[in-house]
C-alpha cells in the first residue's frame, strides 16, 4: 500500500513538473490580458486570444508544450464545469415559460440554421454547430465548450480560435448597438432586457448593455442570459449522442460521458438548494474566470495567425449571418408573443 502511495506520489510529481511550464505561461499570458481588459475596459477573452498566438513559438517545440496542451483541454473542462455555480432552478422559474420558449427556440434554430449555411458555404458543418452554438448560448465559453464535445478533427481549434475571435468582436458590438436600438424601437425595460439578455453573446457585455439602460432591464436581461448558459449542458450532452467520434471498433460509436458537464449540472443542483455559501460561489466564479482565460491564452499559443486568415471571409460571414438570425428571432417573438 505504503509503495502505491509513494508510486502515485511520485507519478503526480513528475507529470507535474512536465506540464509546469505551459500551465505557468498561459496562466501569464491570462494575467496580462486580464490587467490589459480592466485597464482598458476591453473583452478579455480576446487580449488572451492575441496574446496567446503572439507567443505561438512556445507551442511549437521546447518544455512549454504539454502544459499548453493541458491548459488547453483540462484546465479548460474544469472552467466550463464550475459555470453551473452561476445558475439556479429558481431563476430560470421565475422568467416565466415564453422567454424560456423563445430561448430554447433561439439556441436550436441558431444550430441549425448554422450548420446548414456552413454546407452551403463549403464548410464542415461542425463549424456550423460550433459558431451557432457559441452565437447562441454563451459566446467564448460555449464555443470552448463545445470545442471541447465535438467528434475530433485537425480543424477543431482553428474553428474554435475563429468562432471566440468574431463572436468576441460582435458581442462588444452588440453591447454598445443593441441599447440604443431597443430604445428607438421602444421596448420598455422588461422586454429591452430579454432582447439584450437574448442576443447578446457573452455575459459580460449583457450584464453592460442591461445596466445601461436600467436596473430593471440589467436584472431582466442578467436573467435571461443565464437562461441561455443553462442551455449549455444539454446541448454538450447530446452532441456525442447525435454526432459521435469514429471508434476503431465496427460497429460501435463512441460517446464520451462528459465529466465537467455532469460537474456543471452537480453545481446547479447545489447552487438550486441553496447549500453553497456566498462565498464559495464567488469563488467559483473567479476560478471559472481564471480557468476559461487561461485556456483561451493556450488555444491561442496553438493557432497561428496564418492558419486563422487562411480561413478567409466565410466563417466570419456565418457567424455574422447566426447573430442577425437570433438578433430577428427575440426581437419578432417579444414584439408580437411576449
Amino acid at each position: 500500500m505504503q509503495a502505491t502511495l509513494f508510486g502515485f506520489r511520485d507519478a503526480l510529481h513528475q507529470r507535474g513538473s512536465v506540464i509546469f511550464p505551459g500551465v505557468l505561461a498561459s496562466g501569464t499570458i491570462a494575467l496580462a490580458a486580464t490587467w490589459l481588459g480592466q485597464h482598458y475596459n476591453t473583452p478579455v477573452m480576446l487580449f488572451a486570444l492575441l496574446l496567446g498566438m503572439a507567443f505561438h513559438f512556445l507551442h511549437e517545440e521546447g518544455r512549454c508544450v504539454e502544459g499548453i496542451e493541458f491548459s488547453s483541454k483540462s484546465i479548460l473542462r474544469l472552467g466550463v464545469g464550475l459555470l453551473g455555480v452561476r445558475i439556479t432552478v429558481a431563476e430560470i422559474a421565475n422568467l416565466g415559460i415564453s422567454p424560456v420558449l423563445t430561448v430554447a427556440l433561439g439556441v436550436i434554430s441558431t444550430i441549425a440554421i448554422g450548420m446548414a449555411i456552413a454546407r452551403l458555404l463549403g464548410l464542415r458543418p461542425m463549424f456550423g454547430l460550433l459558431s451557432g452554438g457559441a452565437v447562441a448560448i454563451c459566446g467564448a465559453s460555449a464555443a470552448l465548450a463545445i470545442g471541447s464535445s465535438i467528434p475530433r478533427h485537425e480543424e477543431n481549434e482553428r474553428d474554435t480560435i475563429l468562432t471566440v475571435v468574431v463572436v468576441t468582436a460582435l458581442s462588444t458590438a452588440a453591447m454598445i448597438v443593441y441599447p440604443v436600438l431597443a430604445k428607438m424601437v421602444g421596448l420598455d425595460d422588461g422586454r429591452a432586457g430579454i432582447f439584450l439578455g437574448g442576443t447578446i453573446h457573452d455575459v459580460a457585455q449583457v450584464v453592460g448593455a442591461g445596466y445601461a439602460i436600467s436596473p430593471e432591464a440589467g436584472d431582466v436581461a442578467t436573467y435571461v442570459k443565464l437562461l441561455r448558459v443553462a442551455m449549455l449542458l444539454p446541448v454538450v450532452f447530446a452532441i456525442p449522442l447525435l454526432f459521435p467520434s469514429k471508434s476503431p471498433t465496427p460497429g460501435k460509436a463512441n460517446v464520451p460521458l462528459p465529466l465537467f458537464l455532469l460537474g456543471f449540472a452537480s453545481l446547479v443542483c447545489l447552487r438550486s438548494l441553496n447549500v453553497v455559501p456566498d462565498a464559495v460561489v464567488a469563488l467559483a466564479n473567479d476560478v471559472s474566470r481564471w480557468c476559461l482565460v487561461a485556456a483561451i491564452a493556450a488555444l491561442g499559443m496553438k493557432t497561428s495567425f496564418q492558419k486563422v486568415f487562411v480561413a478567409g471571409w466565410r466563417p466570419a460571414f456565418l457567424i455574422v449571418a447566426e447573430t442577425v438570425w437570433i438578433a430577428g428571432l427575440v426581437f419578432v417573438s417579444i414584439r408580437y408573443l411576449l
